[in-house]
């Protein structure tokens, strides 16, 4: 009955707080749209920290992704023994790396005192959560190997469950306890997304890509003789 909430039911609640919550925080704040950079307070560990974080958090995700939606490439992938090896040995890698950038910017939340300050109860959840999602990963990946596999025979057909209305929950229900924490701490981050910093994902400039080029043209005031 729990296992039913939470595969069948819960995923959808997220996701309906998530909606609402974008759209009430975009009528009552739209400005808020950002991470809140600290930046000016402390720069360096945020460097360290942000880096390694961004850069492997998106490969990640992408690469969930792309095991959901063409899970037949995946397939042919992993045919090979040496594509499947580099495969999961690079996901690892980049895996530890967002978990080093976290870690650091954990720790720097903790010792900057500047940045302690400004720091909010969302923030601390939110990055218990996202370590939480992080560890959970990683150690699914390390004691359940060759994920990239198994993933498109289990997560692939019970995500796509979901999207037709018709959730499959025995899918998630056949999986390790691991793999369960990381698919229901993905959908706690779900509902958090639109209270806390990741709501930024959504102010990335992407409009810049494709509008049209613009001329700058410097104008310096003569001085007065």
């Amino acid at each position: 009955m729990l296992e039913t909430f939470l595969f069948g039911v819960f995923p959808y609640v997220a996701t309906v707080v998530m909606i609402v919550g974008l759209i009430w925080r975009y009528r009552t704040n739209q400005f808020s749209y950002s991470s809140v950079s600290s930046q000016f307070l402390e720069n360096k560990q945020l460097f360290w920290g942000s880096v390694p974080w961004h850069y492997g958090i998106i490969l990640v995700l992408l690469a969930h992704l792309f095991g959901v939606i063409l899970p037949a490439s995946v397939k042919a992938i992993n045919g090979v023994p040496l594509r499947l090896y580099i495969l999961e040995g690079t996901a690892l890698a980049l895996s530890l790396a967002l978990l080093v950038g976290l870690i650091v910017l954990i720790l720097r939340r903790g010792v900057s005192t500047n940045v302690r300050v400004t720091t909010s109860v969302m923030d601390v959840v939110l990055l218990v959560v996202l370590l939480s999602q992080v560890v959970t990963g990683i150690l699914t990946a390390v004691f359940y190997r060759w994920g990239s596999a198994w993933f498109i025979q289990t997560v692939t057909p019970y995500f796509w469950s979901l999207f037709t209305l018709s959730p499959k929950v025995e899918y998630m229900t056949a999986l390790p306890l691991l793999s369960k924490l990381h698919a229901i701490n993905f959908s706690i981050l779900i509902a958090l997304f639109p209270f806390s910093r990741l709501v930024h994902m959504l102010s990335v400039p992407l409009a810049y890509l494709w509008r049209p080029y613009q001329i700058v043209m410097w104008h310096r005031r003569q001085a007065q003789q």
